[in-house]
C-alpha cells in the first residue's frame, strides 16, 4: 500500500495518508470483518454434534439394510430398484464425506480427517485425496480462469476460452450443442469419479495418506462387485452396477452443476476481496427443507462458500443474515429456484459452445481490474 507523510504545523508528523485504492481495500475486508462478527455473536459457528452424529449412524445403519435387503430380494430385475435407492445413499454419504472434509462436524481436524477418509474412501468408494485437493482449489477462487479446476477445459468448454480452442468442425459443432448434451454426460460421472481417485493413488504426487486410501477403496469396490456377482447373475449384476453409477453421477451433478456454472467468470490478472469474490459467483437455490436435503446444503452456496466450516443445519438460518448484508453493501446476491438454475445452465454452457459471451467485456471484469 502506498503511503506519504503529511505534517501538522506543529511540525509533528499525521498518519500516513491512505491512497484511495489501499481504502477501497480495507473497506472491503472490514465488509467480511463485520459479518462474520454477527455471526458468530448469532451462535452460527457451533458445532452440530447431534446433528452429524444422527447422519453418521443413520446413513451407515442404512446402508447395511439395504445390503440385507438386496440379498433377500434375491435374483430379480427388481434389484435396479435396489440400484437406485442404493445411488441416492451413496450420494447422501458423498455430502457427509463433503461436510467433514470442509471440518464441519467436529473441531478437531483429526477427527474430520479420518472421518471424511472412511466415509468417502471406505463407503462411497471415492478418491479423498483428488477431490479434496481440486475442491480447496475451487473455494479459493471459484469461477477463475487458470485457478479453478472445476471450469477448466475438458470435455465441456465453461469458457469462451476452452470454446475458442476447438478447432475441427466436429469439435464446434459439439461445442455448440454441449449444453444438450450436459445432463446426459453427467450419466458417466459417477464412474469418472472413481476412475479419478484410483489414477490420483497411482500418480507420482504426493497422496496424503496413500496407504490408507488404497487400502479403503480396494476393501470397498471389492467388497461391493463380490456382492454383487454372487448374488446376480454376470448380465444383472454389470446393469445393477450400471444403474448405481449412472444414478449416482447424475445426482451429484444435478447437486453441483447449479452452484456455479453461468455466474461471472473472473480474468486472471482480477483481484477481488473475499466476500465479493464468494458471493458475486456462486449462486442459491430457493426451496423449502426438501431442497436442503436433496442438494446436501449445497443450495445455500453462497454461505458455505463464505463460511465453509459452518454446520449444514445453520447454512438456512444464516443465509437471511448474508441476504441483507449484501443489500447494504450492494453486492449482488443471486437465488434462483431449482428448476430455473437447470435451464439457466443449460442456456449459459449452449452460449459458451456457440461464441456468444465475451468475458474480457464482463462489468465484473471492468470494475475489478488492476
Amino acid at each position: 500500500m502506498s503511503q506519504t507523510l503529511t505534517h501538522t504545523g506543529t511540525g509533528q508528523p499525521e498518519r500516513p495518508a491512505r491512497s484511495p485504492r489501499g481504502a477501497a481495500r480495507e473497506r472491503q475486508l472490514s465488509d467480511f470483518t463485520a459479518l462474520t462478527a454477527v455471526v458468530q455473536q448469532a451462535g452460527l459457528m457451533r458445532r452440530r454434534y447431534g446433528y452429524y452424529w444422527s447422519k453418521l449412524v443413520g446413513l451407515t445403519l442404512a446402508g447395511i439394510a439395504l445390503a440385507a435387503v438386496f440379498v433377500i430380494v434375491g435374483d430379480t430385475w427388481w434389484q435396479m430398484v435396489t440400484a437406485v435407492v442404493l445411488a441416492l445413499l451413496m450420494t447422501q454419504i458423498a455430502f457427509l464425506g463433503h461436510d467433514a472434509a470442509h471440518r464441519q462436524i467436529f473441531v478437531s481436524g483429526k477427527w474430520n480427517e479420518w472421518v471424511s477418509l472412511v466415509v468417502i474412501n471406505l463407503f462411497a468408494g471415492m478418491g479423498h485425496g483428488w477431490w479434496q485437493r481440486k475442491h480447496n482449489k475451487h473455494h479459493a477462487a471459484p469461477n477463475k480462469l487458470g485457478a479453478d479446476p472445476d471450469i477448466a477445459s475438458g470435455v465441456l468448454a465453461f469458457t469462451p476460452q476452452a470454446a475458442q480452442a476447438r478447432r475441427t468442425p466436429l469439435t464446434r459443432w459439439l461445442a455448440s450443442k454441449q449444453g444438450w448434451f450436459f445432463y446426459p454426460l453427467l450419466l458417466l460421472e459417477g464412474l469418472n469419479l472413481h476412475v479419478q481417485g484410483v489414477r490420483r493413488l497411482f500418480s507420482r504426487g504426493e497422496v496424503k495418506r496413500r496407504g490408507v486410501e488404497a487400502t479403503f477403496i480396494a476393501v470397498r469396490l471389492v467388497s461391493y462387485l463380490a456382492l454383487v456377482f454372487l448374488v446376480l447373475p454376470p448380465g444383472k449384476a454389470l446393469a445393477f452396477v450400471g444403474v448405481q453409477l449412472a444414478v449416482f453421477g447424475l445426482y451429484m451433478g444435478l447437486s453441483f452443476a447449479p452452484n456455479h456454472i453461468g455466474m461471472p467468470i473472473v480474468p486472471p490478472d482480477v483481484k477481488i476481496d473475499f466476500l465479493r469474490r464468494q458471493v458475486l459467483m456462486s449462486r442459491n437455490i430457493t426451496g423449502g427443507r426438501w431442497v436442503d436435503t436433496f442438494m446436501g446444503g449445497l443450495n445455500f452456496q453462497v454461505e458455505h462458500h463464505l463460511f465453509p466450516s459452518m454446520a449444514r443445519p445453520h447454512l438456512r438460518k444464516v443465509a437471511p443474515i448474508v441476504r441483507e448484508h449484501c443489500e447494504k453493501l450492494g453486492v449482488r446476491y443471486t437465488e434462483t429456484s431449482i428448476g430455473q438454475s437447470y435451464v439457466a445452465v443449460t442456456r449459459y454452457i449452449n452460449q459458451v459452445g456457440r461464441g456468444g459471451l465475451d468475458v474480457w467485456a464482463c462489468p465484473l471484469a471492468a470494475q475489478y481490474r488492476v
